[in-house]
Parts: C-alpha cells; sequence; structure tokens
C-alpha cells in the first residue's frame, strides 16, 4: 500500500512540474527593435546579473532578466552558465567535507 502511494504522489509531482513548463518562444530568432539577436555571450551576461536584473524587474515592468529575441539552444545554454557561475553551480559542495 504505501508503494502505491509514494507511486502516485511520484505520478502527480511530475504531473505538476510538466504543467509548469513554459511554450514554445514565438520571438526566437527575431530581432529585437535594435536588430540584434541575443546569442551565447549575451546569455551568458544575462546569466551573470540575472541576480539584480531580477529585483529590478519586481518594481519596473520595462526591466525582464531574459531576452526573448534570443537564438535558441545558445541562448540557454549561457544564461544557465552565467546563473550557474554566480551561484556556484553544485561544485560549492564538493570540497566540503563531513565531520564526524
Amino acid at each position: 500500500m504505501k508503494t502505491v502511494v509514494v507511486a502516485l504522489c511520484l505520478v502527480a509531482s511530475c504531473l505538476a512540474l510538466a504543467s509548469c513548463a513554459p511554450g514554445p518562444n514565438d520571438l526566437a530568432g527575431t530581432p529585437d527593435a535594435r536588430g540584434t539577436v541575443a546569442g551565447f555571450r549575451f546569455g551568458l551576461w544575462h546569466g551573470i546579473i540575472f541576480p539584480v536584473t531580477f529585483i529590478i524587474s519586481l518594481f519596473n515592468h520595462a526591466v525582464q532578466p531574459y531576452d526573448v529575441h534570443n537564438n535558441g539552444s545558445l541562448y540557454n545554454f549561457g544564461f544557465i552558465l552565467g546563473v550557474c557561475i554566480v551561484f556556484g553551480g553544485g561544485a560549492g559542495g564538493a570540497n566540503r567535507s563531513r565531520r564526524r
């Protein structure tokens, strides 16, 4: 009985997470007002400054932390890499040793 409950909770969690996934970006690959399409370097920069732009975007609707006029996968990779650089990724816990 416990296995069935755990399995149902797991399925419900997966469905809830999948329902939060965003749809396709219709503006990907199209230039913005300046005529540029953000690539890897802009994605990396936007990821690095994400904490600041996120806080500003809460108060100023003209500021967005993510550029929708991007080239797709490379921009997304740069953005995630930039966020990992700022927040340390998973490497911060690797060199901590347990004290017993």
